[in-house]
């Protein structure tokens, strides 16, 4: 099990993934809990995330459903989903572009409100939150304890919208007076988690968690990089609205490309050491 945990972390410590907050702030400040942004969902023992999105549909990033798969099991909150299928964006690179997925759920949440797109392009500048329970520490340290020693702790951080162009939103992790009050960034085990803003009471999901550049994982000046959801609105809408056609011609069934780390012969074994099982 702990080549197999190794592993796991390896793989997610190439994407952007509780969260790395200022370590000039009290760390417990950035905790945070399961009312803060309800439609989280979570997929595996040590993390990995996505966002209910309409009350049989979850939006997250593509590499992180590497071991979702039909009869899968999901939680959000205290409840445990079945997975019907799942639809991987066609265009999907690692580690540029196109970085989404969608998940099917056999039955649909109920006394859920979903969160909803945000489908305008003002996103440049706008102040977000993260939410997640993978690794974390401070900007001077950067990550220092990883999603499996977190043991699903939820955190949640600030951050500036820096760069909002097609299919992409980053972000920096600045410090001082430049940071905002919870200033962070995502550790590893994040993947897939949203980035939002809360307006009247409702929850608009902005980015999708997808990975890091220019620097060390949760250390100053580190860049983040989410999936942007205005300009995956559409794809979206095509792939939930049902049609099999739409569905086909946008989207498989399957990553084609398994997250760094990874091989096709140790998948069962690493799904089967981080899957989610229910209580009987």
């Amino acid at each position: 099990m702990r080549i197999t945990l190794t592993i796991l972390l390896l793989c997610f410590s190439l994407s952007a993934s509780a969260i790395v907050v200022r370590h000039d702030v009290d760390a417990q400040k950035y905790l945070a809990d399961a009312s803060d942004f309800p439609p989280l969902a979570t997929f595996y023992i040590d993390g990995a995330h996505g966002s209910l999105i309409k009350p049989d549909w979850i939006v997250t990033a593509a590499h992180a459903t590497f071991c979702i798969t039909s009869g899968s099991d999901i939680r959000i909150q205290d409840t445990y989903l079945k997975v019907d299928s799942v639809f991987v964006h066609k265009k999907y690179q690692p580690g540029i572009s196109h970085d989404i997925a969608l998940i099917k759920l056999v039955d649909p949440v109920i006394g859920m409100t979903p969160a909803r797109l945000y489908e305008q392009s003002d996103e440049l500048g706008k102040n977000i939150w993260f939410i997640g329970a993978g690794g974390t520490g401070n900007g001077l340290t950067g990550q220092t304890v990883d999603n499996v020693a977190n043991a699903g702790v939820l955190r949640k951080a600030q951050n500036s919208v820096e760069f909002a162009q097609g299919p992409l939103l980053t972000f920096t992790f600045d410090s001082g007076d430049d940071a905002l009050p919870l200033e962070g960034v995502s550790g590893g085990g994040d993947s897939g988690g949203p980035a939002y803003l809360t307006l009247d009471g409702m929850h608009y999901l902005l980015g999708i968690s997808s990975r890091v550049e220019g620097g060390e994982i949760g250390k100053y000046g580190v860049v983040e990089v989410y999936s942007r959801v205005s300009f995956f609105s559409a794809w979206i809408e095509d792939i939930t609205s049902g049609n099999a056609k739409l569905q086909q011609q946008f989207a498989l069934p399957t990553l084609d490309k398994l997250p760094a780390g990874l091989t096709a012969q140790m998948l069962a074994e690493v799904c089967a050491e981080i899957g989610l099982k229910p209580s009987l």
